[in-house]
């Protein structure tokens, strides 16, 4: 109420002094005339004021804003791949008996253009994986996630996250794969159908995770040269590649 009042009555001065001036003009040059002829031009040029500010300046401010924000985000992004995902890729990709049909796709290179990005990415949207993995493979997935699920829950507590809701999305499938092994005893011992859901949280991880990690790949490309220099000498995809996992 306070503040209600402090700017009514700030928005009442500003009338009464506007109303002086014009008073103030009047008795000056006797000209009522001039001053209607003026004051309706300004009023006129108002709505032509706020088309500008409201939908082009305001506009590109948003744009400015929402780059910043998101050039923040693809550094928590960096952040998260350098620590986890790249080598939850190398792991996962490992558990996909049908991972040549896209493998070969995303053995990335410095001749890669937006077109070719586009591409694969359409590729992955309709990709289907064939897991399959022994139950000590998937320990060695448990241990390594459980290690990162301190990481992984203060990347979850960035409120930058909502800007980015396919980041967000695949942050949260991989928690999710992480409590489920974690809620598991002996995993030699888990049931056949217990097994086969535990696959089914792997495939949702790897199918968000090598889409972020293609969009991430590509904003290196046309943002940090080195970096994506560094990140295909590295990549999960390539057999070749100089991918350490920290079990």
């Amino acid at each position: 109420m306070k503040l209600l009042n402090w700017r009514t009555y700030f928005i009442l001065a500003l009338l009464v002094v506007s109303a002086l001036v014009y008073y103030i003009h009047y008795l000056i040059f006797r000209d009522v005339h001039h001053i209607f002829l003026y004051l309706i031009g300004d009023i006129a040029f108002v709505f032509i004021q706020v088309l500008l500010v409201t939908l082009i300046l305001q506009k590109l401010l948003e744009e400015r804003e929402k780059n910043a924000l998101l050039k923040k985000l693809n550094m928590v992004i960096g952040a998260f791949f350098s620590e986890a995902g790249t080598s939850i890729l190398q792991m996962l990709s490992s558990f996909d008996r049908g991972a040549c049909q896209i493998t070969d796709q995303l053995l990335l290179d410095d001749t890669w253009t937006d077109a070719d990005f586009d591409r694969v990415c359409r590729q992955l949207n309709s990709a289907t994986y064939q897991f399959h993995c022994t139950r000590k493979e998937l320990e060695e997935l448990r241990s390594f996630l459980l290690k990162k699920r301190d990481f992984l829950l203060r990347l979850l507590e960035n409120p930058n996250l909502l800007e980015h809701d396919e980041f967000t999305e695949l942050l949260w499938a991989v928690f999710h794969l992480t409590e489920e092994l974690a809620a598991r005893g002996d995993l030699a011992s888990v049931p056949e159908s217990d097994f086969e859901h535990l696959m089914g949280d792997v495939n949702r991880v790897y199918s968000a995770l090598t889409r972020q990690w293609l969009s991430y790949m590509e904003h290196l490309r046309s943002d940090y040269p080195f970096l994506f220099s560094f990140a295909m000498r590295t990549n999960p995809f390539n057999p070749d590649a100089s991918v350490e996992v920290t079990k």
